[in-house]
């Protein structure tokens, strides 16, 4: 059993003893100190009547029972709630907004499987909280400072349903061109890893114009076919099905759909890094400005930007902070190589809809075939390696030594330590909760980018 307490948020297994896996008791704690925290904030604010907290799920298995436990929670602490139910996460972000809430709860682990789930946190503007705000929520769930509601101030709950209004949003955005996509008559497959994307993405596409959709995995049962991360060695199925069938692209999405992949036309993997590349560059292609993304993301975004005219920032990891230097450097458009898209003209959170229907219109405006389109973008390999230490090692000093080690380098040391060569990069991250450095590498070559990463893991054998 496995209970994870971050600033982003409250993620575990199902089961056990409470404290050491996501049990019932865990849930209402936890939900009940966000709710003191929400109630802080929307008096600091000049709230004074009820909360309101918008609720949505990602289609998991333990989602109906984490689903009633919180909203029980919420409204025994005197919370309206408006309950979105099966929902992806950019929808549960943008209905905060649309409700004039003052916070949200996403039920969903993510790209976690199945026996995972998770109470990710939200602020009135539908964003994941700040680093001071998630640790405030943290030390109320660790003082047990909060009382419930009595019987006559009991919050209540208003069923809605967000989807369609999220794909209105999508359609309505000057970059979305419907027109193009109809006319190239494209033919697509889709994975939704049988959770919340199988009913959302469908309807998209529909929306779209896409001419003909072919639909894997997209039964929202909560019973996921293969690991649920969108990564190469997951996606074997519909890379043969988007050939075999003669599809123009494929598309997957992570349970609660804040994540893209896509698929070439002949099987092969477009690559989850650049998936943002490629959108970054059709929004640069009609409007000026800048990018950001965090610092373990390809470099082909920043190359991509400044054959734009615009200026690249690196950002901590994290999309609360990825989401921090798009606002403070004015973005355009930004995200994480993970295939996390984040338009701010719609919302700023990471969001597979909006990345499909920009990559749609990219790709048929283009008239390239997916695989030509990929074949234009910069080419970089990336290495992810990690190198476990003896419990009790200085890990900050260790990164300290490499750092002055390369100190003729571009050093960022924002998060970790990232090393800025003419022709590659590597970032060092130390792991929260582990004796554990984590090892990043891209270079213009697999073999060279895995290079690095040894000659780095050395460095730090070196220092020990």
């Amino acid at each position: 059993m496995t209970l994870i307490k971050s600033i982003s948020g409250i993620r575990g297994t199902i089961g056990g003893e409470p404290g050491k896996g996501l049990t019932p008791s865990d849930i209402v704690r936890f939900t009940a100190a966000y709710c003191v925290w929400a109630k802080e904030q929307a008096v600091n604010k000049g709230h004074l009547g009820k909360l309101k907290i918008v609720t949505g799920r990602d289609a998991r298995i333990s989602g109906q029972m984490v689903r009633q436990i919180v909203v029980g929670t919420l409204t025994g602490m005197g919370v309206d709630v408006t309950d979105i139910d099966l929902a992806t996460t950019p929808t549960v972000e943008m209905a905060v907004v649309a409700e004039k809430a003052q916070g949200g709860l996403i039920l969903t682990a993510s790209h976690n499987p199945k026996q995972w789930n998770a109470l990710k946190l939200l602020n009135s503007d539908g964003e994941f909280l700040s680093n001071s705000d998630g640790q405030a929520v943290l030390a109320i769930a660790d003082s047990d400072s909060f009382s419930f509601a009595e019987v006559d101030n009991l919050g209540t709950v208003e069923q809605k349903d967000y989807t369609q209004y999220h794909i209105d949003r999508v359609l309505a955005l000057p970059l979305t061109d419907v027109n193009a996509i109809r006319a190239r008559k494209f033919k697509v497959t889709i994975d939704a890893v049988n959770s919340v994307g199988g009913i959302v993405i469908p309807r998209l596409l529909k929306a779209l114009g896409v001419a003909e959709t072919v639909e894997i995995n997209c039964t929202p049962n909560g019973q996921f076919p293969h690991n649920p991360e969108p990564l190469p060695e997951h996606l074997t199925e519909i890379s043969e099905v988007t050939r075999a069938k003669g599809a123009d692209a494929g598309f997957v999405v992570d349970p609660d759909v804040d994540r893209l992949a896509i698929i070439n036309e002949d099987g092969s993997m477009f690559g989850e890094e650049y998936t943002l590349v490629a959108v970054a560059d059709y929004v640069l292609s009609h409007q000026r400005g800048n990018t950001a993304s965090n610092l373990s993301s390809s470099r082909a975004l920043r190359d991509v930007t400044v054959e734009k005219g615009g200026q690249y920032t690196a950002a901590a990891v994290g999309e609360v902070n990825v989401v921090a230097a798009m606002k403070t450097n004015q973005a355009v458009i930004g995200g994480e190589g993970n295939g996390g898209v984040i338009f701010p003209e719609l919302h700023y959170g990471r969001d597979a809809l909006v990345g499909i229907a920009l990559f749609l219109s990219h790709l048929a405006k283009s008239g390239k075939k997916c695989s030509q389109l990929r074949a234009k973008y910069p080419v970089y390999f990336m290495s992810k390696n990690k190198i476990e230490l003896n419990a009790g090692v200085d890990v900050d000093g260790i990164l300290e030594k490499i750092k002055k080690q390369y100190a003729n380098e571009q050093i960022n040391d924002v998060d970790g330590v990232k090393i800025d060569f003419a022709e590659e990069w590597v970032h060092l991250r130390k792991s929260n909760t582990e004796p554990v450095i984590r090892i990043y590498a891209e270079s213009k070559s697999k073999e060279r980018a895995d290079e690095l990463s040894r000659k780095i893991i050395q460095n730090i054998k070196e220092t020990c």
